[in-house]
């Protein structure tokens, strides 16, 4: 992907005195007190300011957070525990600018963060004229938000449209190199993992897959829909019976190319939806009328391990059975260990596939952990990103 980068930039000492705009993504979790519970987002941040101010730049950096109503500013929607934390983990004051739309005072050297973008009346719908004020703060924009790259908004489309120039900062950088890997010049056999509840939500995404990939490993409510689809009984577990016939598609999709989908041999199963509920193991072809299917079985897991072992490339989103439950959590765990222990480049995103990256501790191990949920799902379906498109286009044109 022809993009301008902002390490070549900074390299090259173009950025040395100059107004730059970071858009971020600083969206963290925060209680009832305000209080962050999680940080991760911010410290993935700070390498692209650090590496602006290192050189010389004058610095703005922006985030959403939260879901705040434009044109109304509420203290709940600022940034400034963000900036607190961020100041405490850099070692500075970070002053919090309100009301920042109209201008700016940041010398070189200097690091201000402004107030919470998605306040400011216009940003969802990437309003042209306030784009085109973003755009007069500063002489290089740097989007450097992954989480963001789905939306076309004022601070990451708008403003990548109208500054002098645009740029990819380094997280949203190695995230574009990641997915070229993954997707577009993948070491075969490339095999990819989505998991979910629902087909509905993931459709268009094994859809495109199928194109592409040589093994689709499906799992939770969306195995049982494929379950379904190859005449297997599924009791009362969750699964989208008016789907079959898009599930039946993805299954003769995959065939033609002589690529597979492969169907559970084995599950493990409760007669209610609980932590507590006994767990059963059994043959696919024996789920009862009262069953619910809550994992794979060990057979299934186990030749699924040895499948993604002897992968190139693995794409995983999403876990293959309800792990928040430690009996129904072996199946997704032998997944997660078995991508670990391949020599494939892996690229895993999603909450929930994160935090079974947590859970079992192999952070190390995965080629590339995806920071954005929403941006990396549509990515998965094949759609251009708007933030990629846009930087895309500024390369060429200038």
């Amino acid at each position: 992907m022809n993009i301008l980068r902002f390490e070549d930039l900074v390299a090259s000492g173009k950025a040395r005195g100059q107004r730059v705009f970071i858009r971020a993504d600083l969206n963290v979790p925060l209680d009832d007190a305000g209080h962050i519970t999680e940080d991760t987002r911010i410290r993935a941040s700070i390498p692209c300011i650090a590496l602006a101010l290192k050189a010389g730049a004058a610095v703005m950096v922006t985030s959403h957070l939260g879901r705040p109503t434009e044109g109304e500013f509420k203290p709940e929607d600022s940034l400034a525990p963000v900036a607190r934390r961020m100041g405490e983990l850099m070692g500075r004051e970070i002053p919090v600018v309100a009301n920042w739309v109209d201008g700016v005072r940041v010398a070189p050297g200097e690091l201000v963060m402004l107030e919470n973008c998605r306040v400011n009346k216009g940003e969802k719908k990437n309003n042209e004229a306030l784009a085109r004020k973003m755009a007069a703060l500063c002489d290089i924009f740097v989007h450097d938000a992954f989480g963001t790259a789905h939306r076309a908004e004022a601070s990451t489309y708008g403003i990548a449209q109208f500054a002098k120039v645009a740029c990819a900062g380094p997280l949203l950088a190695a995230e574009i190199d990641a997915i070229t890997k993954a997707l577009a010049q993948p070491k075969r056999p490339l095999v990819a993992i989505v998991a979910g509840s629902k087909v509905s939500t993931k459709l268009t995404i094994l859809q495109a897959l199928a194109k592409n990939v040589d093994q689709l490993i499906v799992g939770g409510g969306i195995a049982n829909t494929f379950m379904l689809a190859a005449g297997l009984s599924i009791g009362k577990s969750l699964a989208e019976a008016d789907l079959l016939g898009e599930a039946k598609a993805v299954i003769k999709a995959m065939k033609a190319r002589g690529a597979a989908v492969p169907i559970p041999v084995d599950v493990v199963t409760a007669k209610a939806f609980a932590a507590d509920a006994p767990a059963t193991v059994k043959a696919a072809t024996d789920v009862a009328a009262d069953d619910l299917i809550l994992d794979i079985g060990p057979t299934t897991a186990a030749a699924l391990a040895e499948q993604l072992k002897a992968a190139g490339t693995i794409v995983w989103n999403g876990p293959v059975g309800v792990f928040e439950f430690e009996a129904f959590a072996h199946g997704t765990e032998t997944i997660a260990r078995a991508i670990a222990a391949s020599s494939a480049f892996s690229i895993a995103g999603g909450g929930d596939t994160l935090a079974a990256i947590a859970k079992y501790g192999i952070e190390k191990q995965i080629g590339y952990i995806s920071t954005g949920g929403g941006a990396f799902l549509e990515v998965l379906e094949g759609k251009t990103l708007p933030a990629f498109e846009i930087l895309e286009r500024r390369a060429v044109t200038g």
